[in-house]
């Protein structure tokens, strides 16, 4: 296991990076085959599909759980977080075409306004050249989505999504619109910690094949807690 804390944008926001998390990323695979096919997500915008992994799950959730654990010291030293409670995990493939992606799938997005509300993510099965990015949006220099900023943001980006090229599809690098501030690459079995609340996009590099086998998409775990 190989820890690293990064820092990205103006506000130098701690990213941690971990590599040969697990020591055994086949493993993790297998329990994501063992769930499959998985549905079709309709909860928020990923552009993919989806599986929850709940109780019932014993092998897979007993991994999501000793991933916590096991991330606790990270978190604790990057973020100042004692303790920290599960809300959800899943595993996911991305499977949406860049040309049947909808309006904000095709710009940088946050998962909660609180910056307590951390997103843990481990790459699992993942081709080359693909990974996450962080943004900041160009108009308001807004790098973090927080309560007071939340309207500025969406109010800007409403009227930028009209503005692109109808072709354009997964964000790569930086555009009119956003400047990409940092990039993580996706490496089996390698886990990156970041806020929930930063900008972010999934590197998809062109030629990637959508998928929505495990076996042969791009296969992640997302883990998301909150800090206590």
């Amino acid at each position: 296991m190989r820890p690293e804390l990064r820092r990205v944008g103006s506000s130098q926001n701690p990213v941690v990076v971990i590599d040969e998390f697990s020591g055994d990323i086949e493993a993790v695979a297998s329990l994501a085959d063992a769930l499959g096919p998985f549905p079709l997500n309709r909860g928020n915008y990923y552009p993919g599909v989806r599986r929850t992994i709940t109780e019932a799950d014993a092998a897979a959730f007993a991994y999501m759980r000793n991933l916590c654990q096991v991330s606790a010291q990270f978190i604790a030293g990057a973020f100042g977080f004692d303790h920290f409670r599960l809300l959800s995990g899943s595993f996911s493939i991305v499977t949406t075409e860049p040309a049947q992606l909808i309006e904000p799938q095709r710009f940088p997005h946050f998962d909660s306004t609180d910056p307590k509300y951390l997103a843990l993510l481990h790459y699992v099965r993942v081709p080359a050249n693909s990974g996450t990015a962080f943004f900041r949006q160009r108009s308001t220099k807004i790098e973090q989505v927080t309560d007071a900023n939340h309207e500025a943001f969406v109010r800007a980006a409403q009227t930028e999504v009209k503005q692109m090229p109808a072709d354009v599809g997964y964000i790569h690098g930086s555009n009119d619109f956003f400047e990409q501030i940092g990039a993580v690459e996706a490496v089996p079995d390698r886990l990156v910690i970041y806020q929930g609340s930063l900008l972010h996009s999934g590197i998809i590099p062109p030629g990637m094949t959508f998928s929505a086998d495990p076996r042969e998409g791009r296969l992640t775990a997302n883990i998301f807690v909150q800090g206590q």
